[in-house]
């Protein structure tokens, strides 16, 4: 009996496996240099963040920066744009062309030759295709010739007004695919980037987690595989959500974090073609 449930678990994992593939940090780092703007999505707790930061750390060697985009961020904060400066006059103020992180981040790389990583975190909570404007038009990793876009303003040393990203000029997106809430990234722009998906790890699980995380994992996991369809699939609750060690504090986590993470899903109608084993296995979760 034990024997038939051990290879049951290895057949298990063996398809989640398949269904949900491993991306290694080589990997996006060997796509990055292809294409140069890429974005990681999946869905929340598959550390996509914390791959983008370990990337940036080792890969790149700290040569780059960390942004995050939010619903206000605008043109003028990511390209550029005029600026209120202060100055010595009588009016303690005035507006002057202030480069945004895209033009900091391009001047950077131009300084420097080394591979440099522009990592903007929560990429999809900005609306794109008003943040880029004319700049989308740099966005093309394979272009034939040097592109450039001119700008409204004298940006000063060493664009002036004429914009251009550097080849060793590299840009990664992280995007929560779980976030229905937020701006969706359209053709033209998603054209641009290359996507990788990270999915939740089993694996993962079983080296950092206890046996009831695992037995919570593979539980979900299999609801999601077993009753999602290929859109509800890219919801499923990554691996960070099973990563305590200990049986006790275990059941307080699953109760704190992951509970209201499914509440969600119910209440915006994620998952309504399978609701009913999502309560079961929250009920579940309660009586433990």
């Amino acid at each position: 009996m034990k024997d038939a449930l051990a290879d049951s678990d290895r057949i298990r994992t063996k398809w989640f496996d398949h269904l949900m593939p491993v991306v290694e940090p080589s990997k996006v780092k060997e796509v990055l240099s292809e294409r140069h703007f890429v974005i990681l999505q999946g869905p929340p707790g598959t550390g996509k963040t914390k791959m983008a930061t370990d990337l940036l750390a080792n890969e790149y060697a700290g040569n780059g920066t960390t942004i995050q985009f939010h619903a206000n961020t605008t043109y003028e904060a990511f390209v550029g744009g005029l600026a209120p400066v202060h100055t010595g006059g009588t009016l303690g103020l005035q507006f002057a062309p202030m480069p945004g992180f895209l033009m900091n981040a391009a001047a950077a790389a131009m300084k420097d030759p080394r591979p440099y990583l522009l990592h903007i975190d929560e990429i999809n909570r900005a609306d794109l295709s008003k943040i880029l404007g004319e700049a989308i038009f740099l966005f093309e990793p394979k272009a034939d010739r040097e592109r450039t876009v001119g700008l409204q303003y004298d940006f000063g040393e060493p664009f002036h007004q004429i914009l251009r990203l550097p080849a060793n000029l590299h840009i990664l997106g992280t995007m929560n695919s779980a976030d229905r809430s937020i701006a969706i990234v359209d053709v033209a722009v998603r054209r641009r980037f290359g996507f990788l998906s990270l999915w939740p790890q089993m694996s993962v699980v079983e080296n950092l987690g206890c046996e009831l995380m695992q037995t919570a994992f593979r539980d979900l996991v299999s609801i999601f595989v077993e009753h999602a369809s290929e859109d509800a699939f890219n919801l499923v609750p990554g691996h960070s959500y099973f990563l305590e060690s200990d049986d006790g504090k275990a059941r307080g986590n699953l109760k704190i974090n992951l509970l209201p993470l499914l509440d969600e899903y119910l209440a915006q109608g994620y998952v309504g073609g399978f609701a009913e084993p999502v309560r079961n296995y929250q009920q579940w979760i309660r009586s433990l």
